[in-house]
């Protein structure tokens, strides 16, 4: 994945004169997303928790510019700051190729994983304290997608 440019326009694109590119990068990102969230089937294909781990997982492998799973693992650890890291990776991102196809599907994943709400189980909020609290799970709270979406594309990388 590593050798793949960017962007491919198969000779016709911006790079040598105009026409469509196509977000190699970012397709290459979300085929292997997928497989790691199909293998763990932690969500049903096209439930809510699907897309929204496919986006979370999908950012967290084309922003990380790595292809290593442990990366992964750490930038989509609980607590990691991963909504800050996406913002300031797709600002470099904009400031190097502000019409960049990757960039554009980057953006529309993120814009979706902030502005879609589910009503879901709160981890944040989990009430006790000590070293393992119990979680309610009948205690819902309305959360931005990427909160659901990114504990289990954490859990089906660790589990791959």
């Amino acid at each position: 994945m590593g050798a793949l440019p960017p962007e491919s326009t198969n000779g016709a694109g911006r790079r040598s004169g105009g026409g469509l590119a196509v977000p190699m990068a970012w397709l290459c990102a979300e085929y292997l997303a997928d497989q790691y969230l199909t293998a763990a089937g932690l969500a049903e294909p096209g439930s809510l928790e699907h897309r929204a781990s496919l986006r979370a997982l999908t950012l967290t492998v084309h922003l990380s510019g790595e292809p290593a799973p442990d990366a992964w693992l750490r930038r989509t650890a609980h607590e990691a700051g991963w909504p800050d890291w996406v913002a300031e990776r797709l600002a470099d991102a904009e400031a190097e190729d502000p019409d960049g196809a990757d960039l554009a599907l980057a953006r529309a994943a993120w814009r979706a994983l902030e502005e879609t709400w589910v009503h879901a189980t709160d981890l944040d909020g989990v009430p006790g304290a000590g070293p393992r609290p119990t979680v309610d799970e009948t205690a819902r709270a309305w959360l931005p997608a990427w909160r659901l979406g990114l504990p289990l594309a954490h859990l089906a990388v660790w589990l791959s």
